[in-house]
């Protein structure tokens, strides 16, 4: 049954991706701090979004330093998560009172965590003004998985290399299966055109094509 929710909810629906741990170092200074409001927004070149409130020390420490990272945690750092974005880093140290082990960035001062399984470098490439919050516009300059959580896509075999991701207010998840959606080709295309109706097929249907890829594949190499 459909219900109506508050419209400053809209945004839940849309969540539930990986939660983003955003970094920061300015002056000797560094901060951590969890960001729902992220999002890529080009490919060439690649380009992040991160909506950050001003009143949130991480907005000075980018507006200052013109870069941050982001890391990609998985259920390891769940508690973590909830701390560094519920606690501001004005007064406290948030890495140093958690004893997050860091280490060292490729091309940014900013610090990258442990206990996560993406990282990604952005110097800002530009800021907006987007209703209450400020809309950095990272380019991305370094990015980094391990390769046992991601190898084009988030594989999520292992419970443990699996990324965490945000649903809302202190409540967390982890992807339990990959699906395998069949790509339409020109040929479909057409036919489902001249029919007048898309051909839309299953799991079952995809295993079977993958089957018959391998079968054609090993038969191409006997020659």
């Amino acid at each position: 049954m459909r219900q109506a929710i508050d419209d400053r909810d809209a945004r839940r629906l849309l969540g539930g991706g990986p939660v983003t741990l955003v970094t920061t170092a300015w002056r000797g200074n560094h901060n951590v701090m969890a960001a729902a409001f992220v999002t890529p927004l080009s490919i060439d070149p690649p380009l992040v979004g991160l909506a950050v409130h001003p009143s949130r020390h991480t907005h000075d420490m980018i507006k200052y330093s013109e870069e941050f990272a982001l890391n990609i945690p998985t259920r390891e750092l769940l508690h973590h998560a909830q701390y560094v974005g519920s606690v501001s880093g004005v007064e406290l140290n948030k890495l140093e009172l958690m004893r997050l082990p860091t280490f060292r960035a490729r091309r940014v001062d900013a610090p990258l965590l442990e206990g996560c399984v993406g990282w990604v470098e952005c110097g800002v490439h530009d800021a907006y003004t987007v209703g209450d919050h400020t809309l950095f516009v990272g380019k991305v300059v370094a990015a980094s998985a391990d390769k046992d959580a991601f190898d084009g896509t988030w594989l999520i075999t292992d419970g443990e290399t699996k990324p965490l991701h945000y649903l809302g207010v202190n409540y967390y998840g982890v992807l339990s299966e990959r699906l395998e959606a069949r790509i339409p080709q020109p040929a479909d295309v057409k036919r489902d055109v001249e029919e007048g109706e898309a051909q839309l097929g299953g799991e079952e249907e995809a295993e079977e094509r993958r089957e018959e890829q391998a079968r054609s594949d090993e038969e191409r190499e006997r020659g």
